[in-house]
């Protein structure tokens, strides 16, 4: 298949661990020391800075690796041994637009699993690989937290709900050819991998109450229990409820 495979999530290539420009290293030091002042620990600050890392260079590089290390007073292995623990920290160069298909049981039952075949044999690329151009990388994902719209498929973690092969097609057609996409939910247009990554980091980009958040599918509960005039248990009435202490049961 076409684009990177994953084997560098295996290893970090010799062409990642070239240094930093000085500017470049100038700006990662000055936001690196504005995301650990907000921890009492600076090595609590390793997540969102590996996620600061990949807002520059698209994924965590071995320079990257060697950064995160020396601003923390870790070893290149601690950070490492972090990188290759969660999903979204990439080993291996990522696409500008991570497009994810939920393959979970509920998703695959309403058309995940068609979506996914659909895309993939579109794109000419499997799980976690990324078309020759650089511009999709695609993933099958677990669950995307959203079962009320299944099936469901996220492009740098922005929803677009109750999808069909043809509008996942349409959707990785359209970010291929630089057009503005707008999510179901959420944000007014899907941002990059680099963009997201900085928002990760800890960097706003005053986007937050952009659109809709939740839909009708998922504040149908809600609805439901102010019709009936349900409310959550307060401490009182949960202490009410236990049997005193020494009483017969």
């Amino acid at each position: 298949m076409a684009g990177h495979d994953a084997s560098g999530h295996l290893h970090v290539s010799a062409a990642s661990k070239a240094p930093y420009d000085e500017a470049t290293l100038a700006r990662l030091h000055e936001d690196a020391a504005a995301v650990v002042a907000r921890y009492p620990q600076k090595r609590s600050a390793l997540l969102p800075l590996l996620h600061l890392v990949q807002s520059v260079d698209g994924y965590v590089t071995g320079r990257g690796l060697e950064f995160c290390a020396q601003v923390l007073d870790l070893t290149t292995a601690d950070v490492s041994g972090v990188a290759t623990f969660y999903s979204q920290y990439k080993r291996h160069p990522n696409g500008d637009y991570t497009v994810g298909v939920c393959t979970n049981t509920l998703c695959a039952v309403m058309g995940g699993d068609a979506i996914w075949e659909a895309v993939s044999e579109h794109l000419g690329v499997g799980h976690d690989e990324t078309t020759a151009d650089g511009k999709i990388t695609l993933e099958r994902i677990e669950c995307n937290a959203a079962c009320d719209y299944a099936p469901v498929v996220m492009a740098n973690w922005e929803f677009f709900d109750n999808q069909t092969p043809s509008s996942t097609i349409d959707l990785v057609d359209e970010l291929r050819a630089g057009h503005d996409v707008v999510p179901t939910r959420g944000a007014d247009k899907v941002c990059t991998f680099k963009e997201v990554s900085r928002v990760l980091a800890g960097f706003h980009d005053g986007r937050a109450d952009e659109g809709v958040a939740a839909g009708p599918a998922s504040l149908l509960g809600l609805k439901i229990a102010h019709e009936q005039g349900w409310t959550a248990p307060t401490p009182d009435s949960r202490a009410a409820a236990q049997p005193a202490k020494g009483a017969a049961k």
